[in-house]
């Protein structure tokens, strides 16, 4: 197994440049870019493996379909990224579902200018009528895109909405002509990531050998010890 623990600080990064550090399983939260291989959770570890989507080969599943469906009353809308009262209050709604790791504040994944720092961010926002029930925030490359942060009204979770807003991620970055979008981390191990690996095109990176098609059979193996 490589052990990767690495970090930079940077407050402009182009839309080449991301390219490039997501392909190298690079993420960040606000201007604070990092990339691990292991993680301890819960006094166990894991081994981090980085997500992506070949857009020309996703296709939505069934159970997806019905995602689908079960959101047609909602309104969706993507802009530029800001943060507000209403997405203020959600993120504190939605905290309240974890027991550990509880972020302080959005502040803990987006800088004080959010869609333009360190790179082009965009929200998608779904909304009941006027009531805001889910937001997903996503950072555009110049052919990806990557997942930073979701949150949603924890009374709605019967909507799927984690999944919906992904969904909604993946529609509008084959809007832009992406090749990929990036989902974030999950673990080769079972966890509550594992939402992320139900789709079809996903591939994941191999910290030794690069980027190759996921599927629960080549995960089989113990990673090799370098």
């Amino acid at each position: 197994m490589i052990f990767l623990d690495q970090y930079f600080h940077r407050r402009s990064v182009t839309s080449e440049q991301m390219d490039f550090l997501w392909e190298e399983g690079w993420r960040h939260f606000g201007v604070e870019f990092f990339r691990y291989s292991v993680a301890y959770h819960r006094g166990s570890l894991f081994s981090v493996m980085p997500l992506r989507i070949a857009l020309d080969r996703f296709q939505p599943s069934s159970s997806q379909k019905r995602v689908l469906a079960r959101n047609r009353d909602a309104r969706v809308i993507i802009r530029d990224t800001f943060i507000d009262k209403a997405k203020d209050e959600l993120f504190y709604r939605h905290r309240e579902r974890f027991t550990d790791n509880i972020p302080g504040s959005l502040y803990s994944f987006l800088s004080s200018h959010p869609a333009e720092v360190p790179c082009r961010n965009r929200e998608i926002c779904v909304y009941l009528g006027d009531k805001l029930i889910a937001v997903s925030f996503l950072d555009i490359g110049s052919t990806a895109t990557s997942g930073l942060y979701a949150m949603f009204d924890p009374p709605e979770s019967k909507r799927s909405l984690g999944i919906f807003t992904i969904l909604e991620a993946i529609r509008y970055s084959r809007e832009l002509d992406c090749r990929y979008y990036y989902p974030g981390y999950a673990y080769r191990e079972p966890s509550v990531y594992d939402y992320k690996k139900n789709f079809s095109g996903l591939e994941y990176l191999d910290w030794q050998a690069g980027w190759k098609p996921y599927s629960e059979a080549m995960l089989t193996e113990e990673p090799a010890v370098d």
